[in-house]
């Protein structure tokens, strides 16, 4: 694949993560689904890593699509590193999104009801996206081992919010919470080893895309 080629399907590819994550962000502002599974009220909505990872993904979306407009398409150097790694970033805590609701979560509470409102948008459509948009991404950049370490860096974050949360502010009971993915339902101890999985799997995601990249890159 040509790079002109490359850089239209990495601009309309841009283009739909940031449209389409403006519409999850718009349902879930505006529209009461609560009752979908996994979603509060209004800003309440970011407490969940879904909702974090999926508007961290649109801004780098629309960061690229203005460097894009105002210098990317005279540009012959590509993209700078830091918007290459916000790019890894972004598509391997979605891609955890994607694969923590239909490997985990989907079969406690239902793929069905996962995949509702918002969720349709944050749990599925952007996560695919934006993962195929890295794949394609600018071959200028070059990205490896110690930049899929780095892209964990937005899960431990949250880890650790989540953590403090709990220690902090105790567990508490359906449906107030402060552990709403389920996490601690079989223990703290449980629930720690299953955020060491989770972050292991971001690596795990982050290496994947790295590695296909590198195979898109020689077509």
């Amino acid at each position: 694949m040509d790079r002109n080629k490359r850089d239209l399907i990495t601009l309309i590819l841009n283009i739909l993560i940031a449209v389409c994550g403006t519409i999850g962000f718009v349902i879930m502002m505006v529209i009461n689904s609560s009752a979908t599974g996994l979603t509060a009220d209004g800003l309440a909505n970011f407490k969940f890593y879904t909702v974090l990872s999926n508007v961290l993904c649109t801004v780098v979306a629309y960061a690229w699509l203005v460097w894009y407009i105002v210098k990317g398409r005279s540009s012959d150097g590509g993209c700078s590193k830091a918007m290459g790694m916000a790019k890894l970033m972004t598509a391997a805590a979605v891609g955890v999104t994607f694969m923590t609701i239909a490997a985990f979560l989907g079969p406690i509470y239902g793929h069905s009801l996962l995949y509702k409102g918002s969720n349709l948008w944050f749990h599925l459509i952007v996560p695919l996206i934006a993962m195929a948009e890295f794949l394609v991404f600018d071959t200028r950049v070059e990205f490896g081992v110690k930049h899929c370490l780095l892209s964990v860096i937005p899960t431990i974050a949250y880890g650790l919010f989540y953590l403090i949360n709990l220690l902090v502010n105790g567990v508490g009971e359906w449906p107030d919470t402060n552990d709403w993915y389920g996490f601690v339902n079989w223990g703290l101890p449980v629930g720690m080893c299953i955020f060491a999985g989770i972050i292991l799997i971001t690596f795990g995601i982050a290496a994947a895309l790295v590695a296909i990249r590198k195979k898109f890159k020689k077509q």
